[in-house]
């Protein structure tokens, strides 16, 4: 069980290294289409790099858990609360600085323990500092300017809170339904309403699509269709408060990777914030498993 929950940390540490790449994606793409449209496009691709994947995996009889059913319904919750973070986030960024954005974003690394207390989660001493240290370096790592409240701000944190409850409804789901198809389903979901709302409140042009063309391949490819399936699969035997923490490490490889490809240059505070979200991390999982007691729980 040990073993298995360290593979899925390692997936979800990959998961934050392709967000934290993807970032640059993102604010690019914001300068050709609206949020919605390029949430709506990205999240469909990623369904579509997943069809062929669950054919295969058909056509290999694998066991698929859950029913038809519980499956949809899986599916209808994930993907409407995945729209909601995503969606919020995205509109924030417009209005927000980037780094503030990821603070408030990273945020959800204490809303998780917080909301997963009324699910029944119990988070021992350990688990508590180490959520203290990320959010620590987190703050220290993307908050380098006068914290004043900004029109964007507002919709990243409503945005956090959806993150944080998306994290623990897939700590639920995930053990219980097939992975693969619990990913493209929620996809589906998000995607469909992306779309829906695009259409009703943006303008989209053939050229804005066109300039926002490399963006979006990559943020459907490996933003969604890899690294959220990547999620999905590891907490199947990730504890919620792993995914939390570690997921909060994609403001880490954003910084990594503008230092990388931007030649952003990051100062003794940046370093400082990622030496602390990383010790947190670290604290968290060397703390014995039984810190994080889960009561016995109803399904949807």
């Amino acid at each position: 069980m040990r073993n298995k929950i360290y593979q899925a940390d390692l997936m979800l540490l990959l998961t934050a290294a392709i967000w934290g790449s993807a970032f640059v994606a993102q604010r690019v793409g914001m300068n050709h289409v609206g949020p919605l449209t390029f949430n709506g496009i990205r999240f469909a691709l990623g369904a579509l790099v997943l069809v062929p994947i669950m054919g295969w995996r058909n056509g290999r009889n694998q066991e698929i858990e859950g029913t038809f059913f519980s499956l949809i319904q899986g599916g209808l919750i994930a993907g409407v609360v995945l729209f909601a973070g995503a969606s919020l986030q995205q509109i924030g960024l417009v209005y927000t600085t980037a780094g503030k954005a990821g603070f408030i974003t990273g945020l959800y690394v204490i809303f998780v323990p917080i909301f997963g207390f009324f699910w029944g989660l119990r988070l021992g001493v350990g688990g508590w500092l180490g959520v203290s240290l990320a959010v620590s370096g987190l703050y220290l790592l993307s908050v380098t300017e006068s914290f004043a409240l900004a029109p964007g701000d507002l919709w990243v944190l409503l945005g956090a809170i959806f993150w944080a409850v998306h994290v623990l409804i897939l700590s639920r789901l995930s053990p219980r339904l097939d992975t693969i198809k619990l990913a493209c389903a929620q996809f589906t979901v998000c995607a469909f309403l992306s779309l829906i709302g695009a259409a009703l409140t943006e303008t989209v042009t053939l050229e804005g699509l066109k300039g926002a063309t490399i963006p979006i391949l990559y943020g459907g490819i490996l933003s969604v269709g890899t690294a959220y399936t990547l999620q999905v699969v590891a907490q199947k035997d990730a504890p919620a408060i792993h995914a939390a923490i570690i997921l909060s490490l994609e403001a880490v490889f954003s910084a990594i990777f503008g230092w990388l490809i931007l030649g952003e240059v990051m100062n003794n505070r940046g370093v400082t914030g990622c030496v602390l979200m990383l010790t947190g991390m670290l604290i968290v999982q060397l703390c014995p498993i039984k810190v994080l007691k889960v009561k016995k729980q109803k399904s949807f």
